[in-house]
């Protein structure tokens, strides 16, 4: 089997290829991090610039939301996929709280207006009393 064929092999062409994932603190202090990694992949992408000014504060609105109700030395997991016309985050924390972020907030609306689709969902672990709550949005390219 020649080289080719072996790096071929070994490294598939699969949609994974296409997912960043990256876990801090759930700090403050670490969201310029994910400000960064989702600015760095929209650009790669060849997002236009209002775009990718859109996603980086959508990303810190989604990350900040979950800071504030983190679990005391909880970790921020940005899960970032980038398709060929739309790229999509789903971050996501521990937290004590069971209900997830409030959607009655300006934050919320701020959050809203710059995705094209925004959610949010809570996974509760009673085993430990801990609930897995998340923000998933998505953006397009602008045509």
């Amino acid at each position: 089997m020649s080289v080719e064929r072996e790096v071929a092999h070994v490294e598939p062409e699969t949609p994974a290829a296409n997912q960043v994932e990256v876990r801090v603190p759930a700090d403050a202090t670490q969201l310029a991090v994910m400000r960064a990694v989702v600015g760095d992949l929209a650009m790669r992408a060849d997002y236009d610039v209002d775009t990718i000014a859109d996603l980086r504060l959508a990303v810190d609105e989604a990350c900040s939301s979950l800071v504030r109700l983190a679990a005391e030395e909880a970790t921020l997991v940005c899960r970032f996929l980038s398709g060929s016309d739309q790229l999509s985050v789903a971050a996501e924390v521990r937290s004590t709280d069971a209900f997830g972020p409030r959607k009655d907030t300006f934050s919320w609306r701020v959050l809203s207006a710059l995705a094209d689709a925004v959610s949010t969902s809570v996974e509760s672990d009673p085993a430990n009393g801990s609930n897995l709550v998340r923000i998933e949005l998505t953006k397009g390219k602008q045509v």
